[in-house]
């Protein structure tokens, strides 16, 4: 099978320009990675604990609810990033 045409924006980089290019692309499935990690904990905390906290803990006080809305906000932040620092990218794992 063939391989896919290159992008034409890609087609007469330098070598320097080719090593931050894979370095950016490395970089977006880095974030890509913790963004996938973080949304299982966010998930599971979730699931797991959110629920009791929110209806057993006084007033203002709920640390795992917090915690979940964090750890969610890191997920959305980091897979955006890693899905914006990989465009360009045709093929499904980069080694």
């Amino acid at each position: 099978m063939s391989q896919a045409p290159v992008v034409v924006s890609e087609r007469h980089l330098t070598t320097e320009e080719v090593e931050a290019l894979d370095r950016r692309r490395r970089r977006g499935h880095l974030l890509l990675i913790i963004g996938l990690q973080t949304a299982i904990v966010t998930t599971l905390v979730s699931v797991l604990w959110v629920g009791q906290d929110l209806a057993q803990s006084p007033g203002w006080s709920h640390p795992i609810f917090y915690w979940a809305c964090i750890t969610g906000t890191v997920s959305i932040a980091c897979l955006l990033r890693g899905i914006s620092l990989r465009r360009g990218f045709h093929e499904f794992t980069s080694y």
